[in-house]
């Protein structure tokens, strides 16, 4: 059992980067402004995009390699709009998740200090930890934290479920009309259970885990990763139904600034649930906005790195400490400037996560599919379907968005 456990380490890592905004904020407000009428939306995404994560680990440990040089083995240009891409999001994508678990920090910490020196001290912390701990610490304390995560959200779910007799669930699902309802089903189907991009993460992981002494075969890392994506379905609909519990119907609208959203959220649990929610729902927001955090910090800067040096043949010594250095900085430069904007940055983010979104899969895809993959590992005929379809469901929805605007 322990040594099962011991094995466990980048799909819990991915289900620390995936559970964050997607979860506390884009959940709690589909189940604050739709109810239940979205689990329709939160598990079609995540059948859809399961393939595209899931090749991620599968490549990485059947060939020793990450998925960014398979990348660069369908042309240095799938690598290129990759490193692209991700100079174009990544510092938005940081800045919006350390916003959040700012505010919360400055919520809990009842304003001990101005929401400016949380940022930057979360980022420090988060900074210390990868610079000292590098990723053998990350391993094990994402194990601790993924844990904690869900003990304190579950009791959270059972404890707000409305205790009258004559209360029942409203199953019924929706279909977004207005355009900003559709904005947000898109923003919402972004980032649930997290971007594309974090496949590239995982197989990054995936590589240095199996530096460890630890055995890491193609069939215990789909194990991992499925520990971990399927702890992402489950806190996705935890997060919905505390929204729904909790906010639905109430007429309340949440804030776009950071510190103040934090407030509404856990000042909204106490009120309707008592004061033991304080803690509570605090621990579960704050643990699940600085696992993101934390492993954004670490995600973003590795696979720069490794892509720059795949890209330009020059390898730096100190490439990953420098990319970190620049996103930290950037983080909060833009912080500085858009603090009161938490919304639009989250919008952005998740929007720019979902329209790129084709792109992974369909580069994941044709990776997996091809020759660069040993057979034995390469997709089954059920799971290409998948891939097909989830293609289809990425580009269509990409298109009725555009549409849409």
């Amino acid at each position: 059992m322990n040594n099962g456990i011991k094995k466990l380490g980048p799909g819990l890592l991915f289900a620390g980067a995936a559970i964050g905004v997607s979860h506390l904020v884009q959940s709690t407000r589909a189940g604050a402004d739709f109810g239940l009428g979205l689990i329709w939306a939160l598990v079609c995404v995540h059948i859809f995009k399961y393939p595209f994560f899931q090749f991620g680990p599968r490549y990485a440990a059947a060939t020793g390699e990450s998925l960014l040089e398979g990348y660069k083995k369908l042309g240095k240009g799938v690598l290129a709009v990759y490193f692209t891409i991700t100079l174009a999001t990544m510092f938005t994508i940081q800045t919006a998740v350390t916003i959040v678990t700012a505010g919360i920090a400055s919520a809990l910490f009842k304003d001990f200090l101005p929401l400016q020196y949380w940022t930057v001290i979360i980022l420090c912390v988060c900074f210390l930890i990868l610079i000292i701990g590098k990723y053998k610490v990350l391993d094990q304390l994402m194990k601790l934290i993924i844990i904690t995560l869900s003990i304190s959200t579950v009791i959270a779910v059972v404890m707000a479920y409305p205790k009258t007799e004559t209360y029942q669930l409203n199953w019924q699902q929706l279909v977004p009309e207005t355009t900003t309802q559709i904005a947000f089903l898109i923003a919402f189907m972004g980032w649930m259970p997290a971007p594309l991009d974090i496949s590239i993460w995982h197989s990054l992981w995936t590589i240095e885990k199996a530096k460890s002494k630890t055995k890491l075969t193609p069939k215990s890392a789909l194990f991992d990763f499925n520990i971990g994506f399927f702890t992402t379905i489950f806190l996705g609909l935890g997060f919905m139904f505390l929204g729904y519990f909790v906010m639905f119907n109430t007429g309340e609208s949440f804030s776009d600034s950071a510190s103040v959203f934090a407030n509404q959220l856990i000042t909204m649990y106490t009120t309707h649930l008592g004061q033991w929610a304080f803690v509570l729902i605090g621990l579960a927001a704050l643990t699940t906005m600085f696992s993101t955090t934390l492993t954004t910090l670490d995600a973003s800067p590795r696979s720069m790195a490794e892509s720059a040096k795949l890209l330009f043949g020059k390898s730096h010594k100190h490439g990953y400490l420098i990319w970190m250095f620049i996103l930290a900085l950037g983080t909060v430069i833009i912080f500085f400037f858009l603090a009161s904007e938490m919304g639009l940055l989250i919008k952005t983010a998740t929007i720019l996560s979902f329209l790129t979104a084709p792109f992974y899969a369909i580069s994941n895809y044709v990776l997996i599919s091809s020759k660069h993959t040993p057979k034995g590992w390469r997709p089954s005929k059920p799971l290409h379907v998948l891939s097909w379809l989830g293609i289809l469901f990425l580009i269509g929805f990409s298109i009725w968005y555009l549409s849409v605007l």
